[in-house]
Formats: C-alpha cells, structure tokens, sequence
C-alpha cells in the first residue's frame, strides 16, 4: 500500500542484475517501486525483501515486449497517486557472432527487447509520467551504444538504437515536466549478463571479466541511477556513462594476468 506522497518508480527488468539493485535502492531512497519482469518468482522475492527491510515495493509480472501488456499494465496502475519514475533496464546480449554469421533471430529479440521493449513502456507511461508533475524516464543503454566491438554487431545495433531513442525523446518533450536520463555502463559483472549472453556457457562467460580486478558491479550501477533520479527536478543529467577504471574503452581493457 502506498501513501500520499511518495513517489512511484517502475523499473523493468527487476528480477535480477542492474534492475533488481536499483529497484532496492530507490525504495532505500523513498520510492514506491513497482517491479516487473517475466520470471514472476524472482520480482516477487526481490519485493518481499524489500518490504521485509521496511521499505515499499510490488511485483508485477511482464513482458515489455508485448504492447498489450505494457497498456494493460500502465491502466493499472493508474490506482497510484502518482507515477514518478520509469526505469526502463529491461534488455540483454544475445550471441556473439560476427555480422557475417549472427543469428538474425538473435538481433530481433535483442532489439525487441532493448529497444521496441523501451518505446512500449515509455510510450505507455509518459502520459502518467507527466501528469506527475515532475516525471523521469531512465534510460538503461550502454557504451555500446557509442562504440562498436567485434562480436558485438546485434547488441551494439540494438543500443545505438536505444541511445537515439532517449536523445530524440529529450528534444521532443522538452518543455514539458518530464526529464530524460540515460545511463550508459561499461562493464558490469552480473549473475547473468555474460551468462546469457553465452547461452549458459558459463566458462566463457567468465572469461569476459577475466583478470580485471575490479569490474562495476550491479550496485555501483544502481547508485549512478538512484543520485541521478533523487537531482533536483530542473537538474537533468542527459547522458551519464560509467565504466570500471580498468576499463578506457569498450576494447581496451587493463587485465592483472599471471
């Protein structure tokens, strides 16, 4: 139950990773987070322990890529005082083929999910966003969305394209009471980022992080996310990318190998 007041924040993508730390953290912060995701046993755990910790959150199931959903899900919520905050996190890697041999189902989904998943939510909560008063949409991309990598063709497509997405949404609201927020990490060590990636080859997955001391991890993410949400509403950070300081580039990368 929410009370008067208190913001709302939706992030998708909840059920693990970078949604689930900023989802904890911005109900540290004082929000009523509404989670979401498709593995309804994990948002619901990750609820539980937030309300446990006296805090306030709640699961909803869902898939972003189905507009469907996301319109029925954004009528529901219209129950809430307000909906302050949309996280848009939802995504993933899929593959890591060159462009000559990549899985074209591959890069659908992975646009599906980036980047149409993105448009779904934002385009079904900026009206309640709005109506806020002081609205914010977070935009979770990447550094590969400025820069490309071998291997990286489908993924690197999808956030380039999310990319764009947040800096055209900028111009065309601006003067409205809603702010635009993209947040681009670089290497972030999760349970299941790599892993996934890698269709569960979770040998080759660590191989990703192999020898860097000190990847970002999902927390350091979500507390980029939670300070640059709790600014002043006339602050708006455009664009903030955060990588690991082993990390200069997207390809160079200081790894500590015996």
């Amino acid at each position: 139950m929410t009370v008067a007041g208190t913001p709302t924040a939706v992030v998708t993508g909840a059920s693990s990773g970078i949604g689930a730390a900023t989802a904890r953290q911005l109900a540290a912060a004082g929000h009523h987070v509404v989670l979401t995701a498709r593995r309804k046993d994990r948002i619901e755990a990750v609820a539980a322990e937030i309300n446990a910790a006296g805090h306030s959150a709640t699961a909803h199931v869902l898939d972003v890529t189905d507009r469907a959903a996301v319109d029925a899900f954004a009528a529901g919520l219209g129950r809430l005082p307000s909906v302050d905050v949309l996280v848009a996190n939802a995504g993933g890697a899929l593959g890591a083929d060159p462009v000559a041999s990549g899985d074209p189902d591959d890069w659908r989904r992975m646009f599906e999910t980036n980047v149409i998943g993105t448009l779904h939510t934002t385009q079904a909560l900026l009206p309640a966003l709005t109506a806020s008063g002081n609205g914010t949409v977070v935009i979770l991309s990447s550094t590969a969305g400025f820069a490309t990598y071998e291997g990286g063709g489908g993924y690197v497509a999808a956030k380039h394209a999310e990319h764009v997405l947040a800096e055209t949404l900028r111009l065309e609201i601006v003067g409205t009471p809603v702010r635009v927020i993209e947040v681009a990490p670089g290497m972030v060590k999760t349970e299941e980022f790599a892993t996934t990636r890698f269709r569960g080859d979770t040998a080759r997955a660590e191989k990703v992080y192999e020898g860097v001391a000190e990847p970002l991890s999902a927390d350091d993410v979500a507390d980029t996310i939670t300070w640059a949400v709790t600014r002043p509403h006339h602050v708006n950070i455009d664009l903030l990318v955060v990588r690991p300081r082993a990390q200069a580039s997207n390809t160079k990368v200081h790894r500590e190998l015996s």
